[in-house]
């Protein structure tokens, strides 16, 4: 099946847009075309836009790119846009809109804009993942310190039903929801959520109250197994784990699990014969990233020079390696790699990076194999974006040159107390050695896929320590961005906090352009009739 023109997306709780980046990336952007990104942070909205922007560019006015690059790369250009590209700005800011969804406010603006904009008498898709906070289990176990929380009273857990008034309404041909694997055992009033989003997604009128008995209603399939949810099945006979995206499994560099539902109009059911994504090995963290340009770390509350950075370095070295010998732990491996590093540490000769690092020959930014790397690199940019390290307490650096080469070693990170078990190493936690933080420093391990990239790496790189010892620190906003499977083309606005956030918090879109094959695929699948959906849409 052909259309005339891309497939319509709306993108709710869009973030920094990776969802949207996977689907509108499919056969060269040829297949979906984001009509609209809703997102309430403003420095995810600014993100948004300004990738917005490119994608204008790139499909409308390809001789106006070079704007885009040289905001990119020009360090004090206030803005992206001159009078030749103008137009596409215009595009992008309509398109990448700052909307807090679940407000009166918010809610009548993406109305008016949808009804505005959507040709709802053609086949669309509607993509988002609804704020996970309240269905972690990080964010439940920070409620339950709170005497005064109540589930039921909390507005985050009933966002999806933002997403699901506009499925209602607006009745997409496919939908696809994601969220954190939490949302399978949270509960509101004793009872699971989990099988009432199921059950109000198959069927959005008898979910919201309304009275249709020509109400669209959907099937819910999995992508990595057969099952399928509809309307009038019992939600506790499924296994939910079925609903479970693992990434790594299928390409991604991370071992990212999350839920993702694909919602498949019944007007589409044809296409369904195969809704399932194409198993293949994820790469490594080096394979990823140890081609990008090595970068040292630098010391917080504290005078930082290259010389004074290495002293403190190389003295942990020295510390570490003697306390290793007389603690009698008796691992010959750890110490004989310790002395490697001290007497060949080459950390001193780096620099910390920036918001911009100019590239050069001998750091090319490769990754495993061709194919990713016509996904990540651009040979038009002149500049590595967002790639600055983090400063670091020394207390930190011990910590970090530790964990780094006893994963070289080891090809493990330590775990908690009983391997970081040497002088100056366990932090200052009056519960850390009961086993609930064995994981508070870890390693991204060369040889092995990353661990989730998480939001926390906006509040420290503990949990995010590179895997070389001679750069001793965590992982850089573009290493995140690297291991979430953006386009090294793809610029992080706001600080650097605000950068890892939005990293932390997006849809790797290489997944989330798997995904976007599949949901073409059952689009395409079905033999469209513009009379059957102009009468499920009212618009006859």
């Amino acid at each position: 099946m052909n259309f005339d023109n891309s497939l319509q997306v709306v993108d709710l709780f869009a973030g920094p847009g990776g969802l949207g980046e996977g689907f509108s990336s499919l056969n060269e952007g040829n297949s979906f075309e984001v009509l609209v990104s809703a997102e309430m942070d403003p420095f995810a909205r600014s993100t948004l836009r300004l990738r917005a922007f490119y994608r204008a560019l790139k499909k409308n006015n390809p001789d106006a790119l070079e704007d885009y690059y040289r905001f990119c790369e020009t360090a004090g250009v206030d803005k992206p846009w001159t009078s030749n590209s103008y137009k596409q700005w215009v595009e992008a800011d309509q398109e990448a809109r700052q909307i807090k969804l679940g407000t009166p406010e918010g809610n009548e603006e993406l109305d008016r804009i949808l009804e505005e904009r959507l040709d709802t008498t053609k086949p669309w898709v509607l993509i988002g993942g609804p704020p996970c906070q309240a269905y972690s289990i990080v964010g439940r176990a920070r409620n339950k310190g709170n005497v005064e929380y109540k589930a039921e009273d909390d507005h985050r857990h009933f966002l999806y039903r933002e997403y699901l008034r506009i499925i209602q309404r607006k009745k997409p041909a496919v939908f696809v929801m994601e969220n954190v694997k939490g949302i399978l055992s949270s509960k509101i009033g004793g009872e699971r959520i989990f099988p009432q989003i199921l059950q109000d997604l198959a069927d959005p009128d008898t979910a919201l109250g309304i009275v249709n008995e020509n109400g669209a209603k959907y099937r819910i399939c999995s992508l990595v197994s057969d099952d399928v949810f509809e309307a009038g099945m019992d939600p506790t006979k499924l296994d939910f784990s079925n609903f479970v995206i693992r990434a790594e499994q299928y390409g991604i560099p991370q071992g990212r699990h999350r839920v993702i539902l694909v919602g498949v109009s019944e007007d589409y059911i044809e296409g369904m014969h195969d809704h399932k994504l194409t198993p293949s090995v994820g790469p490594t963290v080096g394979e990823m990233i140890g081609d990008l340009p090595p970068l040292r770390s630098t010391i917080s509350r504290g005078k930082d020079t290259p010389d004074i950075w290495c002293k403190e370095v190389l003295g942990h070295l020295e510390r570490l390696h003697l306390d290793l010998v007389s603690s009698g732990r008796k691992d010959l491996s750890l110490e004989m790699e310790l002395k490697i590093i001290r007497d060949s540490f080459s950390g001193g000769a780096l620099n910390n990076g920036g918001l911009r690092v100019k590239k050069k020959d001998n750091w090319r930014g490769k990754t495993k194999t061709p194919e990713l790397d016509s996904w990540f690199l651009d040979p038009r940019m002149g500049v590595w974006l967002n790639h600055e390290a983090r400063s670091h307490m020394t207390s930190d650096l011990k910590r970090y040159v530790y964990a780094s080469a006893f994963g070289q070693v080891h090809s493990a990170s330590p775990k908690g107390h009983l391997e970081f078990d040497l002088p100056g190493l366990a932090p200052e936690h009056k519960n850390w050695k009961t086993g609930k933080f064995s994981d508070r420093f870890r390693v991204q391990l060369k040889k092995q896929t990353s661990s989730t990239i998480t939001s926390h790496i906006s509040k420290d790189g503990h949990y995010f320590i590179h895997y070389d010892p001679h750069q001793c620190r965590s992982l850089t906003v573009r290493e995140a961005a690297r291991l979430q499977t953006f386009p090294d083309n793809y610029f992080f606005l706001g600080n650097r906090t605000q950068q890892y956030h939005q990293v932390g918090n997006a849809v790797p879109p290489l997944l989330a352009s798997k995904i976007a094959h599949v949901v073409e695929r059952i689009i395409n699948g079905k033999n469209y009739s513009s009379a059957t959906l102009s009468e499920r849409t009212g618009t006859i």
